[in-house]
């Protein structure tokens, strides 16, 4: 899925949490951040940190992949 935008982004976090059958508590337990992080980010919110975003992407198997627009 390409995600070019903050909304695409969390959208795509939330289909691949949904589809592991996990909540937003316990992804949010995993990476040690609350849940309001992770809803917000699945939201689309464009305040949570990079770092968050991508361990979030990580614990959920994602890979983001940056390259050249073709």
């Amino acid at each position: 899925m390409k995600a070019s935008t903050p909304t695409a982004f969390g959208e795509a976090l939330r289909a691949r949490r949904r589809d592991l059958r996990l909540t937003q508590d316990t992804l949010a337990g995993v990476v040690g951040v609350n849940r309001r992080v992770v809803s917000e980010l699945e939201r689309g919110k464009g305040t949570v940190r990079l770092e968050i975003a991508l361990e979030l992407a990580q614990a959920l198997g994602l890979d983001v992949d940056l390259r050249p627009r073709s």
